[in-house]
């Protein structure tokens, strides 16, 4: 499932998230970033290609409260969390093949990155 504008469907992805097989998978881009424009598309087509997980885009310029008070300065940055702890976050090159690889590679047991955002279930919810 892919979502745009996540403040606009908060509900959605809490429901979503509740279940423990849909990883969240955030891309934090701002709309005049032409990097973060060239691979929306990229990142659009990876979320059919795994339909159990929640791609989430997110403008950091729309929706700040949605990265935890986390300064971003680099494009795009993702994170990947399974059931609200974060198995991956930081700045990524633009290359869809990179992130394709750790959602093929991660496993919920894997070791949680320290830092990072708070569960993205809690952030969407005080938005």
């Amino acid at each position: 499932m892919f979502i745009q504008n996540p403040s606009q469907h908060a509900s959605t992805i809490a429901h979503t998230l509740q279940n423990p097989n849909a990883w969240l998978i955030a891309c934090y881009c701002a709309q005049w970033c032409d990097t973060c424009k060239e691979y929306f598309e990229s990142f659009t087509e990876l979320s059919q290609r795994f339909p159990q997980h929640l791609f989430v885009w997110v403008d950091i310029e729309e929706e700040p409260e949605l990265l935890d008070d986390i300064d971003i300065e680099n494009f795009p940055t993702l994170l990947i969390q399974i059931e609200g702890k974060n198995h991956f976050f930081g700045t990524m090159l633009p290359y869809i093949s990179h992130l394709e690889r750790i959602l093929q590679n991660i496993r919920p047991d894997s070791p949680v990155q320290p830092g990072g955002p708070a569960s993205f279930s809690r952030l969407i919810q005080q938005a």
